[in-house]
């Protein structure tokens, strides 16, 4: 029940003592130079401005802290660059990064994959109690995936739109699991804590001339059973009151559907004699979406009342620029950074209605962030001895702004100042490729579906969070040391048809 005549409003210290906020429960004129030039030569006023644009990337870095629960991942190749993709956008997850970039892809592609996430955070009490708190084992399961499909309609004669590529997609942009001990020193606060939101992404991309291409996509937000709990979740142990006996396990969930939108560019100024790119700029927006949470207050399995509360989604403005220094026929070398700014301050409060009259306030006030990614990628494209095989080797750093202040610091949504560096690799095998000499890469189709191009991507990814002291928290039970790492492993298939 919402507030009205007659409701109840109660403080979080009267209604639940220790309980804290639960972040968790929550409702052709474009290029007026020649573009054209020399294989492999980037200009050099070019090359001036990527090193400013690192100078001012550094200059972020500084003040740059994790975000939780927003999932940076959506692809592995991507990954392996520390997720500095947007300017070069050039395979379906481009549907996340930068939808405009689904003009670079050719045909039919679809792409499919998965992250592993594991890791600990680890809690000392200021009397030296302490806590463990994981993934909910040793990896989260399940684990946040992504599934992306394409067509570029005039390769597949359909001319009439002009130069129109279509996709739909799948991912987890948004995501928690997080599980602490039911002893633990700070139980009457939280215990685990899940989010396993599903992003369902149809999405436009028109080229509009050789310089410039646009994309317009839609964010349908939601949870579905067949993804983890299919609500959002957080339990914790009742510290006693309102009938329910102290020590009961008690949970609070929320589930609800909506949408949002997303508007891209990508803009190419330089490209070398075979008209691939030499320089990309790209730019995203992402607007802000509400979630209207429906769903109950349970205790040890029993309802006890409806619950509602309001989460909203940040509006997320990026912005990345990629050059590639080297680009031939036979190796590519590119150099990328992106810096996104993300709008948490919409989430000032995580209110909770009971529907037998009780409000439970939850203020938030969360801080708008940066998050900032560097990333390289280097490719072999004809190997001597495997001309149908291109390799790639990628590395890259991120690093993420904090969003939660002290006084609202919830364990369960791990957030501390952390250093991201990634590796990753990429194998991709043209239709006439072997694997090993036992069968070529254009049998691996169904039936008459062969497809003319398949690719494997892996990325690792170590997350250093640095030493988080939480002080003057508005639960006490909360207040200590937080040591967080995480690791998260990713692979991606593509196929192109």
């Amino acid at each position: 029940m919402r507030t009205g005549k007659g409701a109840r409003s109660l403080s979080r210290q009267a209604l639940f003592p220790s309980h804290p906020p639960t972040p968790s429960l929550s409702r052709q004129a474009l290029c007026p130079w020649s573009c054209r030039v020399t294989p492999g030569v980037v200009p050099l006023s070019l090359s001036i401005l990527v090193i400013l644009g690192l100078l001012a990337l550094l200059s972020l870095v500084e003040t740059a802290r994790a975000q939780t629960p927003r999932l940076q991942t959506q692809g592995a190749a991507a990954a392996g660059m520390g997720n500095a993709f947007m300017a070069q956008a050039d395979d379906p997850s481009a549907m996340h990064y930068n939808p405009a970039g689904m003009t670079q892809l050719r045909g039919v592609q679809n792409m499919f994959g998965t992250s592993l996430v594991g890791g600990t955070t680890e809690f000392t009490s200021p009397t030296g109690q302490t806590a463990t708190g994981d993934r909910n084992g040793s990896v989260a399961w399940p684990p946040p995936g992504h599934v992306y499909i394409t067509a570029n309609l005039n390769d597949l004669g359909v001319t009439a739109l002009g130069d129109l590529t279509v996709g739909i997609g799948l991912n987890n942009p948004f995501g928690s699991l997080t599980r602490y001990p039911n002893d633990g020193p700070f139980r009457t606060a939280v215990t685990f804590t899940t989010l396993p939101l599903l992003d369902i992404k149809p999405t436009l991309a028109y080229k509009v001339n050789d310089y410039l291409s646009l994309g317009l996509g839609a964010d349908i937000y939601t949870f579905s059973g067949l993804f983890g709990e299919g609500h959002v979740e957080q339990k914790s142990i009742w510290p006693g009151g309102l009938g329910i006996p102290a020590g009961s396990m008690v949970e609070v969930n929320g589930s609800d559907t909506t949408a949002g939108f997303n508007v891209s560019l990508l803009y190419t100024p330089f490209r070398n004699a075979d008209g691939k790119p030499l320089a990309n700029i790209g730019l995203l927006y992402r607007s802000q979406a509400t979630l209207h949470l429906t769903g109950s207050f349970l205790a040890n399995g029993a309802q006890v009342a409806g619950a509602a509360a309001t989460f909203v989604l940040p509006q997320v403005f990026s912005g990345g620029m990629a050059v590639w220094p080297v680009r031939t026929r036979e190796r590519e070398w590119k150099l990328e950074f992106n810096v996104d700014y993300v709008g948490w301050k919409s989430n000032r409060n995580l209110d909770i209605h009971l529907d037998n009259g009780v409000l439970i306030p939850f203020p938030q006030n969360w801080q708008n962030a940066y998050t900032v990614m560097v990333g390289t990628e280097y490719k072999w494209l004809h190997l001597e001895k495997m001309p149908d095989w291109e390799i790639a080797l990628r590395g890259g750093y991120m690093t993420q702004q904090t969003q939660i202040p002290d006084r609202t610091f919830n364990p369960g949504v791990p957030s501390a100042m952390s250093h991201i560096p990634s590796i990753g690799v990429g194998f991709a095998c043209n239709e006439a490729g072997s694997v090993f000499g036992w069968f070529k890469c254009g049998d691996l189709g169904i039936g008459s579906l062969k497809p003319k191009l398949f690719a494997i991507d892996l990325a690792y990814q170590a997350a250093f969070y640095e030493v988080r002291t939480i002080t003057g928290n508005q639960n006490p039970t909360v207040n200590g040391r937080y040591d967080t790492f995480i690791q998260v492993g990713s692979i991606s298939l593509r196929f192109g048809y």
